[in-house]
């Protein structure tokens, strides 16, 4: 079994990440959402800073989103926090027995995940919801950084196609290069190297609403997940 994650140096890494200026069109993008705000969250500070991942330093398990929503993560600091995507993931990690409860509104609401990391490929709010590769890969080092720290990680599951082609970036510029490249799809697999990556549709509300993801599609995927965790050979 790996070892423990080194908790103080992933603590840095976070601290040195949230401070990230490298996007200016991302930076001047997540600081206007947060100046302007909507009516809704007229009352509220937001965050408006780079999000960084989320939960158990000791997970087998990183579940790699796209990017954080202008209103949910950028706002609440916490990936996957206060939008319709994390309504939607959240009860699909309580389901499967890797969040401790089926909600997530605010940084501090005591949400606790087990043996589950989650992060995204960008960690600013773009314009659109559509960062450019560029943006893609100069965010890369951030989840490689965390890659290299979060020494129990086996299975990473890309929550959509762009979660899916950083994941192949980084793991392939960590030495785990793939070819050809696998394709995405949802409940497509993939070795690389030590790691299992598994896709799923995004959750977001183009998907949802439209019931091309549902909570059962997501949850096997997560079950699976769990599965191939816990397989001697991903262990």
């Amino acid at each position: 079994m790996a070892a423990t994650t080194d908790r103080a140096a992933l603590a840095r890494l976070t601290a040195e990440l949230v401070e990230c200026r490298r996007c200016p069109r991302l930076v001047a993008w997540r600081e206007r959402v947060g100046r302007e705000k909507v009516a809704r969250f007229r009352a509220e500070r937001y965050w408006a800073r780079p999000v960084p991942g989320f939960g158990d330093p000791d997970a087998r398990i990183l579940l790699l989103g796209l990017a954080p929503a202008a209103h949910g993560g950028n706002r609440t600091g916490r990936v996957f926090t206060g939008d319709a995507s994390g309504d939607f993931l959240w009860p699909a990690l309580h389901a499967v027995g890797l969040a401790d409860r089926p909600t997530g509104t605010r940084a501090d609401d005591g949400l606790t995940l087990a043996d589950a990391y989650v992060a995204a490929a960008v960690r600013c709010a773009p314009p659109a919801n559509r960062p450019t590769i560029e943006e893609r890969d100069a965010c890369a080092p951030w989840l490689a950084g965390e890659l290299a720290l979060l020494t129990r990680v086996r299975v990473v599951v890309a929550l959509g196609g762009f979660g899916w082609d950083a994941g192949l970036r980084v793991l392939g510029g960590m030495g785990h290069a793939v070819r050809p490249m696998p394709r995405f799809g949802h409940g497509a697999e993939a070795a690389v190297g030590p790691y299992r990556l598994l896709g799923s549709f995004h959750p977001s509300q183009q998907n949802t609403f439209t019931r091309r993801l549902t909570p059962p599609m997501l949850e096997a995927v997560l079950r699976r997940a769990r599965e191939l965790a816990v397989e001697p050979d991903a262990a």
